[in-house]
């Protein structure tokens, strides 16, 4: 059990994301970024199965075949696209709901900070990038949600955060993607 190296870990991407939501144009969702983390829920089982260069969860995951920390994540937490799957009582199935603009913002703002915190050595502007086109067909997302995604993420690798980061902004003027 680590729970001052988990607490250190997941107190540093905070920050990191709060630093990225103020300079992408919406600060409070910065400030309210993961603090679910803090919970017994998600932090003891974090702390129990730290290692501190991947998720916790993934371990968590391989041990019992699910996560209960990141199922409690996920449904509090709308910066994740899992969030948003709901029923669809047109076709009766669930699906994939395309997320409100901010939360995709956040979204972002946590792939760039995750990416530096855990690969604090090896970092580039294209490894957040890399990193989403690696699970693009495993994952259930809305179409225009990750194309707006994976449109920051590659401007960073292209032109660099800043220009992610005024994009991001200018989106926020206008209201919608």
């Amino acid at each position: 059990m680590h729970p001052i190296k988990h607490f250190a870990v997941i107190t540093r991407h905070r920050h990191m994301v709060i630093a990225h939501c103020i300079k992408a144009g919406i600060p409070w969702r910065g400030l309210m970024h993961d603090l679910s983390k803090y919970s017994p829920t998600e932090f003891f089982r974090g702390a129990r199965y730290f290692v501190g260069t991947r998720s916790p969860n993934e371990i968590e995951r391989a041990e019992y075949g699910y996560s209960l920390s990141w199922m409690h994540h996920k449904g509090r937490n709308r910066h994740h696209f899992e969030y948003w799957v709901d029923y669809d009582p047109k076709t009766k199935l669930s699906g994939p709901v395309k997320m409100p603009l901010k939360y995709v913002i956040e979204m972002f703002c946590d792939r760039m900070a995750a990416s530096k915190i855990y690969n604090p050595a090896t970092y580039n502007d294209r490894l957040p990038l890399d990193y989403f086109l690696s699970g693009k067909g495993r994952r259930v997302i809305h179409p225009e949600t990750s194309e707006l995604l994976e449109s920051l993420l590659t401007l960073v690798a292209t032109d660099g955060e800043e220009a992610a980061f005024r994009r991001c902004r200018e989106l926020l003027k206008v209201g919608k993607y």
